[in-house]
């Protein structure tokens, strides 16, 4: 009897940390999902995706996979805060900014069969993108007569 009351209170434990583990609320669904697209972990963001965010992440972790170690490595260093939360029926939108660019931004999200999912599209990306303003690189060198060069050089 000890054995089976044992049991009992251990499955009850069980059940309510997995409970609170697993909570889905628009705050949470983001910070987890804003850490895995920022660390380069999209296998965790994949799976609080809508379909098309899906499709894109997927597309995104291909062109990423030359990045190095030591770059994902940087990239684990980075922290997002959560600044705000405006749910809205089944929709959400959380502002958000992270350690490495404290510029405010928005994550949209949806509720798909109770359950929140990241709605990123390929205009979301702009946001990471630098702004008109800010230079993008450093301006190119002037150019030069690449042939005046090398006729110089062979008359020489």
């Amino acid at each position: 009897m000890k054995i089976m009351m044992r049991r009992l209170v251990l499955l009850a434990v069980a059940s309510v940390m997995f409970i609170s583990c697993g909570r889905n609320t628009p705050k949470e669904v983001a910070k987890t999902w804003l850490t895995g697209f920022n660390h380069m972990e999209f296998e965790q963001s994949i799976k609080l995706s809508t379909d098309d965010t899906k499709n894109l992440l997927s597309s995104l972790e291909e062109l990423t996979k030359g990045v190095t170690d030591s770059g994902k490595t940087e990239l684990k260093k980075i922290k997002i805060n959560i600044k705000d939360v405006k749910e809205e029926g089944d929709k959400a939108v959380v502002t958000y900014s992270s350690s490495d660019n404290p510029t405010e931004q928005k994550l949209n999200l949806v509720k798909v069969n109770d359950k929140w999912l990241v709605q990123f599209t390929k205009s979301d990306l702009v946001g990471v993108m630098p702004k008109d303003d800010e230079p993008a690189m450093e301006e190119p060198a002037p150019a030069t007569d690449s042939a005046a060069v090398a006729t110089d050089s062979v008359k020489k």
